[in-house]
C-alpha cells in the first residue's frame, strides 16, 4: 500500500516524465526576431552595432550588473571582434564575436552562453533603407537544446527575449535619432 508520501513521490516523477515526453515534441530549433524603423542612416546606426565597445549604450543587459567584467579582442571592430563578459544571474556568462558583417547593411554574430546554460546561436542584425528611415531587423536563432526545451513549456522564451530586444532597439533608436545625447 502506498504512503501519501510514496503518492506524492509517484505523481511528481510521472509529472517529470511527461514534462520531458512533451518536450521531446517541440520544434529543436528557435527564433526569435524584433523590427523597428529609425530615423536615421544606416551609416548613423551601424557603427554602434559593428563595434562592441559602444555595446553599453544602447544594450538592454548592460545595466542589469554594474559590476559586471567584460574583455575585448579580436579586431577592434567588425569581422573577428569579440565580446566576452562575465556577470551576476541577470546576465550569466558567455562570448560574442563578429564573423560576417557587410557595412552598413549586415552584421552576423556568433553568440555561445556559458552561464546559466551552455547554447550557441547566431545573431543577426540587418539594416534597411526605408526613405528618411532605418528598418532595423533584430533576430536571434540557434537550436533547443533540451534544457530550453524544458524551460519553454513554462515560459515563453520568444515573448521574453523579444522584450529584451524591444528595449535594446528602443535604446538604439533614441541614441541614433540624438547623437549628441549622453548613453
Amino acid at each position: 500500500m502506498l504512503t501519501l508520501i510514496g503518492i506524492i513521490l509517484l505523481l511528481a516523477i510521472l509529472a517529470a516524465v511527461a514534462a520531458l515526453a512533451y518536450a521531446t515534441t517541440t520544434p529543436d530549433d528557435f527564433s526569435v526576431q524584433r523590427v523597428t524603423e529609425i530615423g536615421a542612416a544606416p551609416d548613423t546606426i551601424f557603427p554602434l552595432l559593428d563595434d562592441f565597445q559602444r555595446w553599453p549604450e544602447w544594450s538592454p543587459w548592460e545595466g542589469r550588473d554594474p559590476a559586471m567584467k567584460r574583455a575585448y579582442t579580436g579586431a577592434p571592430a567588425g569581422q573577428g571582434a569579440v565580446y566576452a563578459w562575465r556577470g551576476n544571474r541577470n546576465v550569466g556568462a558567455g562570448r560574442m564575436q563578429i564573423i560576417e558583417t557587410s557595412p552598413p547593411l549586415r552584421l552576423v554574430i556568433d553568440l555561445h552562453f556559458l552561464k546559466p546554460f551552455e547554447a550557441r546561436n547566431k545573431t543577426e542584425f540587418h539594416l534597411e533603407p526605408a526613405g528618411a528611415a532605418t528598418r532595423v531587423t533584430w533576430r536571434m536563432q540557434g537550436r533547443a537544446n533540451p534544457v530550453m526545451k524544458t524551460m519553454g513549456m513554462f515560459m515563453d522564451m520568444d515573448r521574453m527575449i523579444g522584450r529584451d530586444f524591444e528595449t535594446g532597439l528602443a535604446n538604439l533608436k533614441r541614441l541614433s535619432e540624438n547623437p549628441g545625447l549622453p548613453p
